[in-house]
């Protein structure tokens, strides 16, 4: 029952991430586009430009200030409950999914760390984390942008190889994940929301705002619009084991991360020229290198007998089938995960490709190995799968 229980509060913990997460980032792509195809031409007095839209059968008409309407409205919507939602449930679904049992994703099968310190380790270095990205911001790197992000990505990446050589290479990436939502969080908490504040207290004092305040929280907007898509690319990443299962898992994150980047530039400015276009196409051909250079080795065939479909079923009903039955005795899991069963010889046959993915490319299956799946059963697999495919 408590495994039942437990799989309904991780369901609805990520789908109410996933909802968050959808109304923060929507909410900073309509901004960011909003602001970019502003009529500023010949604006009316203290406006900075307008916009026409059409939505939904009705006709919208947008205007932005300068810096404020002559009388400030009885009601001002402030855009920040979707980024603390986003990150307060984010953390609830780390602690669900990784620190409630750290074995089982956070830690790689075989770990000497102690799972206390790889909770510990995780939560701190998103402090940490959050610490150095804000005094970066705030040194002199602030005033020239290019620089500033150039030294972020590369932090980030340096973040992705650390964790990679302590955790599993899904515990790496959400960690990963989980470092930019907290960076994004802080900026909305710590600097946006404080500008807005200061100056819409400012306008109403009837002071002249301090300019240098919009600003700062301009570029941390910025930043976070540009964080987006490598986090969704995270949100997802654990459908792919051939990413986070690779032996660079890190290298592989920094690649997508840097291809989402160039894409994301694009569509923020192609409302000035096309310049940036060619990021799309590149985007393209460099996840086919990605798919390319990630593929798992074709290692030839050792010259043995075949193998068994009797040695195979052994060994998954040994080492899989606690888990991936229609009744696991795995207390870890009321139904089988990913609606996977290997109860029939049917089911383990049609499983085969999933099967070599996940326990022989990967090797991340078991979970954290805690049923003891040894290299020779892997090799052993591997040739059954491959004589089924050589048999087809």
């Amino acid at each position: 029952m408590a495994a039942h229980l437990l799989e309904w509060l991780n369901l609805a913990v990520r789908w109410s991430h996933m909802i968050f997460g959808i109304a923060w980032i929507g909410a900073s792509f309509y901004f960011v586009w909003l602001e970019n195809h502003l009529d500023r031409r010949a604006p009316r007095d203290g406006l900075a430009g307008d916009l026409w839209a059409i939505h939904g059968g009705g006709i919208y008409h947008l205007e932005k200030y300068q810096l404020a309407p002559p009388q400030m409205p009885e009601k001002l919507h402030w855009f920040k409950w979707e980024a603390y939602s986003t990150w307060l449930s984010g953390v609830a679904l780390l602690t669900l999914v990784f620190y409630l049992e750290p074995r089982l994703y956070l830690l790689a099968p075989g770990s000497d760390l102690a799972p206390w310190l790889a909770v510990v380790i995780g939560l701190g270095s998103l402090a940490l984390g959050w610490l150095v990205y804000d005094r970066l911001c705030d040194s002199p790197l602030g005033r020239q942008p290019l620089l500033l992000g150039s030294v972020l990505f590369v932090l980030l990446v340096a973040a992705a190889w650390g964790y990679s050589q302590l955790f599993s290479g899904r515990g790496a990436y959400l960690h990963v994940g989980a470092l930019i939502g907290t960076i994004m969080v802080g900026n909305v908490l710590r600097t946006i929301m404080p500008a807005q504040r200061a100056l819409v207290a400012a306008i109403e004092a009837g002071r002249t705002p301090d300019p240098a305040l919009p600003a700062k929280g301009l570029l941390r907007s910025r930043h976070n619009n540009y964080f987006t898509l490598p986090v969704l690319f995270i949100m997802i990443s654990s459908h792919f084991p051939s990413t986070y299962g690779s032996a660079w898992n890190w290298l592989i994150l920094a690649a997508i991360a840097a291809l989402s980047i160039g894409v994301r530039h694009y569509f923020n400015t192609r409302h000035r020229s096309q310049q940036f276009a060619w990021t799309l196409p590149a985007a393209a051909l460099g996840m086919l290198c990605l798919a390319f250079v990630s593929a798992p080795r074709q290692e030839p065939p050792a010259a043995s007998t075949a193998v068994e479909f009797s040695q195979v079923q052994t060994l998954i009903a040994q080492r899989c089938a606690s888990c991936h039955s229609a009744r696991p005795s795995s207390p870890l899991f009321a139904s089988a995960p990913a609606g996977v069963m290997f109860d029939s010889p049917a089911q383990i046959r049609q499983q085969a490709a999933r099967i070599k993915a996940q326990a022989v490319d990967s090797r991340i299956m078991p979970l954290g190995n805690l049923t003891q799946m040894t290299e020779a059963e892997r090799a052993l697999l591997g040739r059954w799968i491959a004589e089924q495919t050589q048999a087809k």
